[in-house]
């Protein structure tokens, strides 16, 4: 090959020291190149299973409809209940993911301090004493 490592293919015995061969039942590449080298066709080598003759089999037979799903016996095997955490994430703002503590609990925290007069209830943005901007015109 190309890279230079060095591959046995056995056509009588359809083997290759790769193992596809054996395992997918199809030429690899060593097995097309040993084919093209040896003037051989290498779809002799592919598996009855793949063959178009064989996929026809298949749907040779007639299928039945299921019928309306209310006349179908009920279900008494195993429940599946999904993973969650498999599922794939949904659009939006991500989900929260750290522990929480005391400190982001609200009741702990007490209650909210303006920054800008120090009364208690309300925060700097709607504080009273703020000069809005009808009151900066005296």
């Amino acid at each position: 090959m190309a890279n230079g490592k060095l591959s046995v293919v056995d056509l009588a015995r359809r083997t290759c020291d790769c193992g596809h061969f054996q395992v997918e039942r199809l030429p690899c590449r060593h097995v097309i190149a040993c084919c093209a080298n040896q003037r051989l066709d290498w779809q002799l080598y592919v598996h009855d299973v793949y063959k178009m003759s064989e996929i026809r089999k298949v749907y040779k037979f007639e299928f039945t409809p299921l019928g309306d799903p209310e006349t179908w016996p009920a279900y008494e095997g195993p429940t599946l209940v999904a993973n969650p955490a498999l599922r794939r994430t949904s659009k939006g703002r991500p989900k929260l993911t750290r522990y929480l503590n005391e400190m982001d609990s609200r009741d702990m925290r007490g209650p909210r301090v303006c920054r800008l007069c120090g009364a208690q209830g309300h925060s700097r943005s709607r504080c009273p004493q703020r000069a809005g901007p009808s009151g900066g015109g005296e």
